[in-house]
Formats: C-alpha cells, structure tokens, sequence
C-alpha cells in the first residue's frame, strides 16, 4: 500500500497524456502572454491595500523594505518552478510536478490545496472588486439596495450581485477560450499598469522628505498572546514578534506576501504554451520582477507623500493624493483598482480549473471534466462548474477570515515545488532540463525555509482550518482517488498481464 501511495508518473507519460485528442488543450500562448498574465494576477489588493496597512502599522516607510523580502522569497521558489515548468510542460503546476517526484498521495495534498487556494482566492478577490464598483457607482449617484451589495445591516442577509456577475463573465471567457483570455488580460494590464505608474510618477512630485523620518521606526513589542488568532510561532515559542524596528520588515513580510500570492498560476498554462520550455521562465521570473519593482515604488512614494502615521488602511494611494490637495486622483485609482482585481479574479479562476482538470485527467476526480471543449478546445466543464460554485461562494459569503487560507495553501505549494527539484535531480538527472534552479540543494533549502518563516507568522487558526480541509481531502482520496487513478490501474493492468502470461515451455 505505501508504495501505491507514493508511485511517481513518469515525465513522458504526463506529456504523452497531453496529447490525446479529447484531453488536448489547444497550445496558443507566448511569453508575452505569460507575463501579461503573471503581472495581471500579482497586480491586485496588495498595491492599492496593504501598502498603507503594513507602514502604519508595522513597518513605518520600511515597508518598501518588506516588499523586498517577500519578493526575495518569491523569487526562490520561482527558480524552482521555473525548472519544474520547463521541464513538466503540463497544466496543474504543482500537482503536476510533485507528481512526478514525490508521489500520488503528496500530488494529491498539494492539488486539493490548490483547488482551495485559488477557488477561495477567486471569491475574495470578486469582493473586494464588488466594493470599489460599488464605490465607483456611488460616485456616479447609482446606488445598489444593501441586500444586493453584500451584508445588509439590517437584516444580517444579502447577495453581493456584483461579485457573482464578475464570476459568471470570468467564467464565459474562459470558456471561449486561452487566446481571448490573454487578449482580454493584456488591455486591463496595460490599464492598471499605466495607472500604477501614473500615481508613482505624479506622486513623486509630492515627496516630502520628512515624511521619511524615521524611515525605520523605533521597535514596539507586541505581547505574546494565547489565542488562536495569535501567530503560530508565538504559541509554540512563547515569541513575541515586533511592529517596527528591523524586525519589524520581517513582520511586514509576512503581511504583504498576500500582495505576491498568484505568481504561480503562471506554471498552470505550461500545456497551454507554444514553446514552453523557453516561455515559462520568461514568463514567472519576468512578471515577478516588474511586480516587485512596482511595489516598492509604490510604497516608496507614498510613504514620502504622507507620514506613514497618517495614512490610511483602507485606500492609501487614494487618501494620500487627497491630503495633498488633489481629490481627482481617487477617481483614478479606484478605476484602476477595479480593472486591477479584474485580471486577478480571472487568472486565479484560470488556475483553479487547470489544476482539477488535471487530477481528473489522472483520474483522481471524475474523469468527466477531463473532456475538452470540442471547439474551443478548453476545459469547459470544470470551468462551469467552479465558476458557479464560486460566484455562489461570493455573492453569499464575505470570506474575511477564510482569505488567509490563501496564503498558507500558496506557501505550502511553494515549499513542495523545492523539495521536489531536489527529489527529481536525484531521481531522473537524464531529464533534459531547458531551465536549471542554479546553486541546487542550496537554493531550494533557502527556500523551504524562508517560505516555513512565513507559515509560522500566520495565525494559529489558519493552521487549523488548513489542517481540516487537509483531512477532508484524504478522505476523498481513499474513497475515490486511489481506486480510480489512471496510473494505479494501468499498474494493475501490466501486474496482471505478467502474472497470467504463459511460462516460455508452455507457449512453445
């Protein structure tokens, strides 16, 4: 039985898959696309949100400092996809790749992560674009009854209508095809993009350069706490992590690495790339550098346009173009945040639906949605079914809580993606390679335990959530998935070939 849970698909079985007619899916992006697509998911809350969350407070102006680290981390585990990419050409990005190197059962953990990460990704990101909609309409003088706009205050019920729309159209485009989501993506980059840099260069005009000092503030202990909201490092160690001073940069790291989540979906469209083993690389490490660039300017103007004491959680780019007399701004920014969210719901609903559609391709979920559009050559039944499933998630729930699941499923992928580059360069070095992770095994360690530094500052309750939803996933996998595997009966099938092939006397 435990050799069953860990038997690994070969490369070249998991490429030959990809070219059965009816699992093929139709190979139309380039780098460029690639990149586009990896800007347009990491673009999002992060830049327009937590830059003024994190300086007021935790870091101070050393919020561009945290950036850094988080972008640094990033940028490990993106050399080790980037190898993994070039050489499992396959949608399912993780999943895949632990696949063929660790196993069936931890392919199967870390795909059931995913389905979660990027399902509940996808809602939060719809509300939080529902809410600057909102806020656009109001400005326009429409305004939604509260029981369509999300809660109502009065009767605790309501159905964000917004939030599911933007769903259901995600859903329809995805349907129709990568091509047109890639156009589609490439104008609402390059809109959010131009507003992005329209605020660092306007803004720079703002600077004041007292608005830096301390540019890294005094340290504040925070009291180690008990409860379950509290850091799982301060439970297991009794430590008690810093706002401000050095450390507090590393705290910050913490917080802002939700700006990064979705770099990943990247490695979901291998199979869905004209040449991927020179693409994919473009396209992660690329798109991670342009991001990370953007947001320590960001961060970097805003905290000389206003004290980071000052500036507010919720709309710091916004307010901080306001305190200095100009109000028009807001407008702006707020359009380019509802464009920015745009990109980002839709490229985490992308990933969502490759990774299902290959487990169920393995046959670990329902073959049925393994099937492609006829057409459009696109997985279309799953994308139907999650898109519903989501814009119901939604429209329904506020997911507040639920959103820091995101986080530990993206860094728990991260370190299975490095330990595997370790595991298949011992295993199968006469793989051809177009891309090698330099510096390996030191360069997946580093990354394994920067990105188990991250883990451990997230609250204690996350853990448990993702623990449960971890259990609930086994039980599927005993139930249904190991019955089912497509690599599992294709073993029982040569064991019983062998095993009832005649003696060589007898045959003669």
């Amino acid at each position: 039985m435990s050799n069953s849970l860990f038997r690994t698909k070969k490369v070249e079985q998991s490429i030959l898959d990809t070219e059965e007619p009816e699992h093929a899916l139709k190979k139309s992006l380039t780098a460029l696309d690639l990149t586009v697509f990896g800007v347009g998911v990491i673009i999002g809350t992060g830049i327009f949100v937590l830059t003024g969350k994190v300086a007021k407070e935790t870091a101070g102006p050393a919020v561009s400092l945290g950036f850094v680290v988080a972008g640094v981390v990033c940028a490990l585990a993106a050399l080790c996809y980037a190898e993994f990419a070039s050489t499992v050409p396959v949608a399912g990005s993780a999943y895949t790749f632990s696949y063929a190197s660790l196993g069936e059962l931890p392919a199967w953990i870390i795909g059931w992560d995913l389905v979660l990460e990027f399902a509940l990704g996808t809602a939060v990101v719809a509300v939080g674009w529902s809410g600057y909609m909102r806020s656009l309409l109001d400005n326009a003088g429409w305004h939604l009854p509260a029981y369509l706009g999300g809660r109502d205050g009065a009767t605790g019920f309501g159905f964000d209508i917004l939030a599911a729309a933007l769903v259901l159209v995600l859903t329809a485009i995805l349907v129709i095809g990568m091509k047109l989501s890639a156009r589609v993506t490439e104008v609402v980059v390059a809109i959010k993009v131009t507003v992005v840099l329209i605020v660092i260069v306007a803004g720079a005009f703002f600077i004041n350069g007292d608005n830096y000092k301390p540019f890294i503030p005094k340290a504040e202990t925070v009291p180690a706490g008990s409860s379950l909201k509290a850091p799982l490092i301060q439970l297991m160690f009794g430590w008690a992590p810093s706002n401000f001073g050095v450390m507090g940069i590393f705290t910050a790291a913490s917080v802002v690495f939700f700006a990064f989540i979705g770099f990943d979906v990247v490695a979901t469209a291998a199979e869905e790339t004209k040449n991927p083993q020179r693409d994919m690389p473009r396209g992660i490490l690329g798109s991670l550098f342009i991001c990370t660039t953007l947001y320590v300017a960001v961060s970097i103007v805003v905290t000389g346009m206003q004290h980071y004491s000052k500036l507010s959680v919720d709309a710091p780019l916004a307010d901080a173009f306001k305190a200095n007399g100009h109000p028009w701004y807001a407008g702006a920014i707020s359009f380019g945040a509802v464009i920015g969210l745009t990109t980002v719901c839709m490229i985490l609903l992308l990933g969502q639906t490759r990774v299902f559609f290959a487990m169920s391709r393995d046959g670990l979920l329902p073959r049925f949605f393994s099937i492609v559009h006829p057409r459009f050559r696109t997985p279309h039944r799953p994308t139907i079914l999650l898109g519903g499933l989501i814009a119901v998630i939604a429209g329904f729930t506020s997911l507040s809580e639920l959103a820091e699941l995101v986080n530990i499923g993206t860094l728990f992928a991260f370190v299975v993606v490095a330990l595997g580059v370790v595991i298949l360069r011992r295993t199968r070095p006469d793989l051809h390679r177009a891309f090698r992770t330099p510096w390996v095994p030191f360069i997946p360690i580093l990354s394994v335990a920067a990105t188990l530094w991250l883990m451990l500052n997230l609250p204690a309750e996350t853990w448990l959530r993702f623990a449960i939803w971890m259990v609930i996933g086994s039980f599927v996998y005993f139930l249904y998935g190991r019955s089912h595997s497509r690599l599992g009966r294709h073993e029982e099938t040569t064991i019983g070939e062998v095993m009832h092939r005649p003696p060589k006397g007898d045959a003669e």
